[in-house]
């Protein structure tokens, strides 16, 4: 099944139904009254988490959506029947957004959540409705009214406790399928991973966290190279960031530059990202003389000036990755003790989380925008270089210079 992420529909309530005029009239009853229904409220249109759904791919090609209108009121008093509602079942993690004003309508993160996004409209009102002691021969209905309208782009972000950070060929796919049954694609070339993968990892019978592999970074990439900008924001729901890095690379790189990379690279796209807890593990240690591995590591953590936890594993070879996802299971426990214990620091987590989230959207819609104008052939001010200038124009100093852009 092909990995869908994003995805922009249109839907559409369904309109009220109208109101009906209509008289009694029966054989030897003079003078019957008015006696037209309303009609039927339209249907609405409503999100569902659905937990057997894991991509948006049921919406890539069908992409408007109407609900059913309310029928029209009849005689008798009769009312119009109300129309169906409509449920659209996206996967759990799915954040809904008005395209128009970019405003977040709802995010569902739990399965079985349900989200209204559009209202069906008001049934019309029948001619009964306005029958009086001075208007008994009432001739006045009301129609139904239009149902609610919206463009909507549906963003989806897989919820994981644990989030793998690295750059191609780190091994992120080696470890998930070391400590996981999760069987991702491996081999020895770059962008293996194309898609998102998730892992739930057993420590004991009955504890368990859920890790997520996505496609690795490279240099650039807060700007658009390579696939990893696409992915991190799968990354602002995570609990806890590995920054995994190959301590024996086969290329010309050293093993500081490419962990460099990565942390320049994450704080480009979001600097509150860059602000959530995060390991240094490092990976691929039986490449390299034991005699190395102090060196090594030493040289790493000089370069980043890192603080934190260090792990130095071997995903292949499963070495030191049971202590490692010991310590991530205490950690997870650890931290679930203290948000039900401390409002404050849940509070600091609710507004980092908010942080990111809107840096994430912030950092993709800008992207978005630059792809759009180059589609366009229009260039941003920021992209005109020197060569775009005609020296002619420069030279003339008489009229205004205007430059077209689009937002």
């Amino acid at each position: 099944m092909k990995f869908v992420d994003e995805v922009s529909i249109r839907v559409k309530a369904g309109d009220g139904g109208n109101g009906c005029m209509s008289f009694r009239r029966e054989k030897f009853i003079e003078n019957g009254g008015p006696n037209g229904g309303d009609g039927g409220d339209g249907g609405s249109i409503y999100m569902m988490a659905d937990e057997n759904l894991n991509t948006l791919v049921d919406y890539r090609y069908t992409r408007h959506f109407d609900a059913e209108r309310g029928s029209n009121g009849g005689s008798t008093d009769c009312t119009g029947k109300k129309g169906e509602d409509m449920v659209l079942r996206v996967p759990v993690g799915t954040t809904i957004i008005d395209s128009a004003t970019q405003e977040v309508i709802g995010d569902l993160t739990k399965a079985g959540q349900k989200l209204m996004v559009v209202q069906g409209g008001w049934h019309g009102l029948g001619n009964t409705r306005f029958k009086s002691s001075t208007n008994r021969a009432p001739r006045q209905t009301t129609p139904g009214k239009p149902g609610e309208q919206r463009d909507l782009k549906l963003e989806m972000k897989v919820l994981a406790d644990v989030g793998l950070l690295g750059l191609p060929n780190a091994g992120k796919s080696t470890f998930i399928r070391s400590v996981s049954a999760a069987k991702p694609k491996v081999a020895d070339y770059p962008f293996t991973t194309l898609v998102p993968n998730l892992g739930v990892v057993s420590v004991d019978r009955w504890k368990s966290f859920v890790i997520a592999d996505i496609p690795g970074l490279i240099e650039g990439a807060s700007e658009g190279a390579g696939l990893g900008i696409r992915f991190l924001k799968h990354l602002s729901r995570t609990r806890l960031l590995l920054h995994l890095v190959d301590m024996a690379p086969l290329d010309d790189t050293s093993a500081p530059d490419a962990a460099e990379v990565i942390v320049n690279e994450l704080t480009k796209f979001s600097p509150s990202l860059a602000e959530r807890d995060r390991w240094l593990v490092l990976n691929k240690c039986d490449q390299i003389l034991e005699e190395e591995h102090e060196e090594r590591v030493k040289e790493i953590v000089d370069r980043l000036e890192w603080t934190g936890p260090v792990y130095v594993i071997s995903a292949i070879a499963k070495e030191g990755t049971e202590r490692l996802t010991r310590d991530i299971m205490r950690y997870l426990e650890d931290r679930a003790d203290r948000l039900a214990a401390d409002p404050v620091f849940k509070a600091e987590l609710a507004e980092l989380d908010q942080r990111i989230e809107d840096e994430a959207r912030a950092q993709l819609q800008a992207l978005d925008d630059q792809r759009a104008l180059r589609r366009s052939g229009v260039k941003s001010v920021h992209d005109i270089g020197d060569d775009d200038w005609d020296e002619e124009d420069v030279d003339d100093e008489d009229g205004p210079e205007i430059i077209y852009v689009r937002d």
